[in-house]
């Protein structure tokens, strides 16, 4: 009978993947919540603890730490010593593990949260036992998103085994786990140092993008592992054809932008320049204002407004060829008169904070990167002097806006 380790901290899915497990004729093993979990929804399942002999320890962080466990993940089937080292321990080799790791980031990532409640979401036994797993794929199947489960179901059920690509595949995944989560983790550690010795980033497809700046070039949008929030995280689309490539680039741009501004303000981008920006007692008029700046440029232009949309500007914008548009809301009847613009995306933005506090500006060179710390700083008149002249109160209005 095959073994599956079950260990998992998000529960969504994994009942009716250990039920159908089950009924394909594998030994169910799990641990701690997990184990409890399956057991409510009627399963038959061997404890960790049956299979090491030992209690959990130091409140769970110790459970899966054990050569009962590491030693029937990494044996190897096709060596006779392996199998009799096992063996000689009563220990079953296991076939198949599914993992999901404590949300570090998502804890790191909470208002308010304290060091000691981030440093427990420091998963241990997780990791360890996905690296084991996927260490020896070519025996094991390792699980470490749900996800995958429709997968490998399929793949047993068909060939009454995972296949040697899929195991392999599933590997090279689990690996881009524990590496993406361990990065999360060197991270929050790091946050006192702007600048640490060795910089620890980690990704994650948010979705891919129809081509890149050219059409020849492939392309997908990533957002950063542990980051409170990302460009389209607070972002809601009304209508329009898929982002682009270019339109996030440009709307990147505009936000940066339209975040120096208070008053009611229009932001202008195209190919990643501003051509029209303004401010005025209404956004109606700083629309008008900043179209007028360059008619011609902001053809196909991203656009960022910083007051809701009335439904008589709505119908206005949609007289014009506009990519994208974003504003923190419509009234109905604009978004209807945007909506007849079949290209244009209407974007509507959530975003309460202009920045992430302590992001850090990343420019790509060749081999390696470029740093900074993001230029936060909004012109102050009471930081400027004057070292020459005369400064009119017009001018000084002027001098800030630029």
């Amino acid at each position: 009978m095959p073994r599956a380790l079950l260990s998992v901290y998000e529960k969504t899915g994994v009942d009716a993947f250990a039920r159908a497990l089950a009924e394909l004729g594998w030994e169910l093993v799990s641990s701690g919540g997990t184990a409890s979990f399956l057991a409510e929804q009627g399963l038959e399942v061997t404890t960790v603890e049956q299979v090491t002999q030992a209690p959990e320890m130091l409140g769970g962080r110790v459970k899966t730490l054990h050569p009962s466990i590491h030693g029937g993940i990494l044996a190897r089937r096709d060596l006779p010593e392996d199998l009799a080292s096992i063996a000689e321990q009563a220990i079953e080799p296991i076939d198949l593990v599914c993992v999901s790791l404590y949300p570090f980031a998502s804890v790191a990532g909470k208002r308010g949260a304290t060091e000691s409640e981030i440093v427990e979401m420091i998963d241990v036994g997780g990791p360890s036992m996905l690296r084991a797993a996927a260490k020896n794929f070519a025996h094991v199947a390792v699980v470490s998103s749900p996800a995958q489960y429709d997968t490998v179901l399929e793949e047993l059920r068909a060939h009454g085994e995972v296949t040697l690509a899929t195991r392999r595949e599933l590997a090279r995944e689990a690996f881009a786990t524990t590496a993406a989560y361990e990065a999360a983790i060197a991270t929050w550690f790091g946050d006192t140092e702007p600048f640490p010795d060795q910089l620890t980033l980690a990704f994650r497809k948010v979705t891919d993008l129809s081509y890149g700046e050219n059409p020849h070039q492939r392309a997908a949008y990533y957002r950063e592992l542990g980051a409170r929030r990302h460009l389209l995280s607070e972002v809601e689309q009304l209508g329009g054809k898929e982002l682009s490539y270019n339109n996030l680039a440009d709307l990147e741009g505009a936000r940066r932008v339209a975040r120096e501004f208070t008053l009611p303000a229009a932001v202008l981008v195209k190919h990643a320049n501003p051509c029209g920006v303004a401010v005025a007692a209404t956004i109606e008029e700083a629309w008008e204002r900043a179209l007028e700046a360059d008619p011609v440029s902001a053809f196909g232009c991203v656009a960022i407004l910083n007051r809701p949309v009335s439904a008589a500007l709505g119908a206005r914008i949609a007289e014009h060829f506009v990519e994208v548009l974003l504003a923190p809301g419509y009234d109905d009847e604009a978004v209807a008169a945007l909506r007849t613009k079949k290209a244009l995306r209407v974007l509507v933005s959530r975003e309460r904070r202009a920045e992430t506090p302590g992001e850090r500006d990343v420019k790509r060179v060749l081999g390696g990167l470029l740093v900074q710390e993001r230029d936060a700083d909004v012109a102050d008149r009471e930081t400027m002097e004057v070292v020459t002249g005369e400064v009119s109160e017009p001018q000084w209005g002027d001098l800030l806006f630029a």
